[in-house]
């Protein structure tokens, strides 16, 4: 955001001028520049600014989008307001902006990794204001980050350095959440209650599914039981209110559709004339033709082409679906929600296979022409398995010699570096730019990567410490590189907030102020690391 803290300076210091005029005396240990310039470091009060501020970016990005695939976003979910944080200082490091950069909020993860019951399945088992807290929570680390960056600009600048445009053109950390909701977490009086929760914490985006709430299962697994078309709708219309109640009028819903892995559905909807929603939605439960004296007790029994059928009913209850009608199914919910109110899909695939994403994508363009996905690049897949399946069988039709690969033995690290890798990871390292570029994939994030950095970190880091590596593990594998890699929490003070802390000491208190920075810290020991590092710089650029 450009010009973000020069303009909130400004006014904050007009501002407290004002009132220092106007309450006299009694605020004259108030320092006018100081206040201005904490009000500029904390420019967002409320998680409805920042719905709405991000709001405003997705609906930017998507129409960028729909002019050019390769305006594609991304993101990664993040089970906690540090990691969330972290990495977006390290976007920032790296990538040098934070545009078109989000952040994804995972329910598995909340259920996994967030729960007062302790770790659970994927099954809306976890309390509701979990999602919501942790919306809070990652704000709250993501202003920390802002306040932090600009107050060493601002030490920087009273000390003369000419970082006057890094404060005027400050990029902040503070970008889109897309936050799931699961499948709502009751019925839509309930989902209403808790979008509000959510977006009040900050989400401007929120991702519902259409299975049966108190069934919910993760999207790759089996046993998901899809709801009739009336009933998410009346969900999407929960979450627009929601939105449009707390003045969050650009906020998106992203709907979800697990109908491709789905087989059952817990109720027959009503239709009222050949043909509607709930007819369509009939059509595809499997029933087998009976006549009336074959019929039960209690039977469920439906006309259909003129004819008495009975729905198969499974013995808890549940209904099938006919064989081979998932792809119908999905194309069906995805245009039914894209027409009731959706501004993105989000469809759960059993592969990563591009083609196989686009078929259906292209069947919802054909109605609704502008549709666009959000892509689940799940860690559920095995992507290097996957990929060298699609490889070698594209190598065979291709007439390759695949005599040398065993086919069930794809995994093998011996392909690592064959021609059937190489050529596995070059669809790896483009699927995303292919997936937004053929299969309308607007944002491609991953589900739970930091899940999974966590426990390797946790494996590496383990073998070494407890073994014979001892403390050697802990400094070679983890500070040496925070240090040699300028990882901003090296230095976890500063990243906790104890630099921020000490100027506002000193705001509050003058020079009577107990510091923790001095001679003492031990963090100095890191500034001259980046001191060498500096220098080591400049000598190479002499060179």
């Amino acid at each position: 955001m450009k010009n973000l803290s020069q303009n909130s300076y400004s006014s904050a210091l007009d501002a407290v001028r004002n009132l220092k005029q106007k309450y006299g005396t009694s605020w004259d240990a108030i320092n006018s520049e100081s206040a201005a310039r904490m009000v500029s470091q904390n420019r967002f009060k409320t998680g409805l600014e920042i719905a709405k501020y991000t709001a405003a970016i997705m609906r930017k990005d998507m129409a960028e989008y729909d002019v050019d695939s390769s305006n594609y976003t991304q993101s990664l979910g993040c089970w906690h307001g540090f990691v969330a944080q972290q990495k977006m200082i390290a976007v920032k490091k790296h990538h040098k902006t934070t545009s078109k950069r989000y952040l994804y909020l995972s329910g598995w993860m909340v259920a996994a990794l967030r729960s007062e019951f302790g770790p659970l399945p994927d099954q809306s088992m976890h309390e509701k204001t979990a999602v919501s807290s942790l919306i809070e929570e990652i704000y709250d680390f993501l202003r920390q980050a802002d306040a932090i960056e600009l107050n060493d600009l601002f030490r920087r600048l009273e000390k003369g350095e000419d970082v006057q445009s890094k404060i005027d053109n400050f990029d902040s950390h503070i970008v889109p959440i897309i936050a799931d909701i699961d499948a709502g977490f009751g019925n839509e009086e309930a989902t209403y209650l808790l979008a509000k929760k959510m977006i009040q914490a900050g989400a401007c985006a929120i991702q519902i599914e259409n299975q049966v709430s108190d069934a919910k299962q993760c999207g790759h697994q089996d046993g998901k039981v899809t709801v009739p078309h009336e009933d998410f709708i009346s969900k999407l219309n929960a979450i627009r209110y929601a939105f449009l109640e707390l003045g969050v009028d650009e906020g998106i819903i992203v709907a979800r559709t697990d109908s491709e892995g789905a087989s059952l559905t817990q109720k027959l909807p009503v239709s009222q004339e050949p043909g509607d929603l709930a007819s369509q939605y009939l059509a595809f439960v499997e029933a087998e033709e009976i006549g009336i004296n074959e019929a039960k007790e209690d039977d469920v029994l439906l006309k259909r082409d003129g004819k008495l059928v009975r729905p198969v009913r499974l013995a808890n209850g549940l209904y099938k679906f006919k064989d081979g009608s998932n792809i119908d199914r999905v194309v069906l919910d995805c245009i039914t929600s894209l027409q009731n109110g959706a501004d993105l899909l989000w469809i759960e695939t059993p592969t990563p296979n591009v083609k196989q994403i686009a078929h259906m994508v292209n069947r919802v363009k054909e109605v609704v022409p502008n549709a666009k996905l959000v892509y689940n690049n799940s860690p559920s897949f095995n992507w290097t398995l996957n990929f060298r399946q699609q490889v070698y069988e594209e190598m065979l039709s291709e007439g390759e010699n695949m005599t040398g690969y065993d086919q069930n033995n794809l995994m093998a690290e011996q392909y690592d570096a064959s021609e059937l890798g190489y050529r596995a990871d070059r669809k790896i390292k483009t699927f995303q730019i292919d997936g937004a570029k053929e299969a309308g994939i607007f944002h491609h994030l991953i589900t739970l990567p930091t899940y999974h950095t966590t426990a390797l970190h946790m494996n590496d880091l383990t073998e070494g410490y407890f073994g014979e590596e001892g403390m050697l593990a802990y400094v070679k594998g983890v500070q040496r590189q925070e240090i040699r890699k300028g990882v901003a929490c090296v230095k976890h003070q500063r990243m906790a907030g104890s630099d921020l802390g000490d100027d506002h000491k000193t705001f509050f208190a003058g020079d009577k102020a107990l510091k923790a920075s001095g001679e003492n810290n031990t963090s100095n020991q890191f500034e001259v690391a980046e001191e060498s590092k500096k220098v080591r710089n400049k000598i190479g650029k002499v060179a």
